[in-house]
């Protein structure tokens, strides 16, 4: 069962959000690439998935430079602030060992600071968004930098129809501050669980300490999309009306709801779920494709750029992944600049 998390440390003291950036790699694939690679027709991949083109790293390219790029905009948009930790949610770290976030980090300015990485897949952004809230209620950051970064190209079979369609690279990034609960950007409860019973739904099978063969086959990641499917809406409904109820709101108060970008049919049956009407549906898996951890900060950076996330917005935030893990929580959407991959630094 999904549970919430308590607040922690001193009564009063939230986690609010102050700054906001996002970052995709220039290269963009459309699903017509893909039909001249895998024989895979445009429509077959719109029609069921939503996705019309994605955003995928060069082969130079790694998992923290877009964290670099990613984390730069968000304290850009948050006024350079000084930071005390930095959590880095991603599935594809840079190297097994050691973590990325302290080189993300240093790359920022910002060696001697406490940094770590988060893995829970697409619901890493808010195991992140929790651990990070935690920091601030303990007293141990007063400002903590976030960021959701994964590079899920390198770790799908070019010749798999299935899985390569779906995903793309980016990063997404928020700067939390001390503040007070009432406030607008307080990250409300957050709603967390995980059944790994069923952690075979969606793997990678080679690199860890079960299985440490080096055969191709066996590092490809895999999923069983039927029953994703099914886990995926029931998990993220049920924690969505968790968090709504931990807030003290009604689901028809729902300004904006903002779900992890998985299949733009799993949003559907998700705000069909509970009740919120096409218009407040935040989505832009058309252009970007499920870019795991990073979905949820990316869509909130893009919306907030285009103006469909306003100030006073009561959003709904909810997510689903590998392990299975998921997780929800609410804001009251502050006054923010998202810095976004066209401006200048």
């Amino acid at each position: 069962m999904a549970g919430i998390v308590p607040p922690v440390g001193l009564p009063g003291h939230a986690a609010v959000i102050c700054g906001l950036g996002y970052w995709l790699p220039p290269k963009v694939v459309t699903n017509e690439d893909l039909h001249t690679r895998l024989g895979t027709s445009e429509e077959w991949i719109y029609s069921r998935t939503g996705i019309a083109s994605r955003h995928v790293a060069d082969p130079d390219m790694a998992t923290s430079d877009l964290a670099v790029e990613a984390g730069a905009r968000a304290l850009k948009s948050a006024g350079d602030v000084e930071v005390q930790a930095l959590i880095l949610a991603t599935t594809t770290p840079d190297r097994s060992c050691p973590a990325t976030a302290p080189e993300v980090a240093s790359r920022l300015g910002m060696t001697g600071i406490a940094a770590f990485d988060v893995s829970a897949v697409c619901t890493g952004f808010l195991y992140g968004l929790a651990t990070a809230a935690g920091f601030i209620a303990a007293g141990l950051a007063e400002r903590v930098l976030l960021i959701a970064a994964d590079t899920f190209s390198t770790l799908l079979d070019p010749e798999d129809r299935t899985t390569v369609p779906i995903f793309g690279d980016g990063a997404g990034a928020l700067v939390l501050r001390r503040g007070i609960d009432d406030e607008p950007g307080a990250i409300g409860k957050v709603v967390l669980g995980s059944d790994g019973e069923r952690s075979d739904l969606i793997a990678v099978e080679a690199g860890g300490s079960q299985e440490r063969s080096a055969a191709v086959q066996e590092g490809y990641f895999r999923m069983r999309g039927r029953e994703v499917f099914r886990h995926a809406v029931e998990r993220m409904s049920t924690a969505a009306t968790a968090a709504v109820e931990a807030a003290g709101w009604r689901l028809d108060e729902i300004d904006r709801l903002v779900t992890h970008q998985a299949n733009a049919r799993i949003t559907s049956f998700v705000a069909s779920e509970l009740g919120i009407p096409p218009d407040r549906r935040a989505q832009n898996i058309e252009r970007v494709g499920n870019t795991a951890a990073a979905s949820v900060p990316i869509l909130l950076a893009e919306a907030t750029a285009g103006g469909y996330l306003a100030p006073g917005h009561r959003v709904l935030l909810t997510a689903f992944g590998g392990g299975l893990t998921w997780g929800a929580t609410t804001v009251v959407w502050p006054e923010l600049e998202s810095v976004s991959l066209g401006d200048e630094l």
